[in-house]
């Protein structure tokens, strides 16, 4: 069964999803911004969100983690929970 690790960003706005997708694009730490701005538990730490298998998330979350590249921020990526960055670390199909 494919597995994917990933970490993620929540927040509640597209707009605000941009403006931290372009931070880490210049340069800013994923784990930090996700500790100050995400709207998930998983945020204290650094939006880690553990190894998990396919069909465990929602259907937009899933559809990009099982098939974005690697270590490549994604998003902004809207659910019902609101808009997600999102970087897969590891996957095994």
């Amino acid at each position: 069964m494919a597995r994917a690790t990933a970490r993620h960003i929540l927040v509640g706005t597209e707009q605000q999803c941009q403006e931290l997708k372009q931070q880490i694009l210049d340069g800013a730490d994923f784990a930090k911004l996700a500790q100050q701005h995400s709207q998930c538990p998983s945020g204290r730490q650094g939006g880690d969100l553990g190894s998990f298998g396919r069909g465990q998330m929602v259907p937009e979350f899933d559809k990009v983690v099982f098939s974005a590249p690697l270590n490549e921020v994604q998003g902004p990526v809207k659910t019902q929970f609101g808009y997600h960055l999102l970087e897969v670390t590891s996957r095994e199909d």
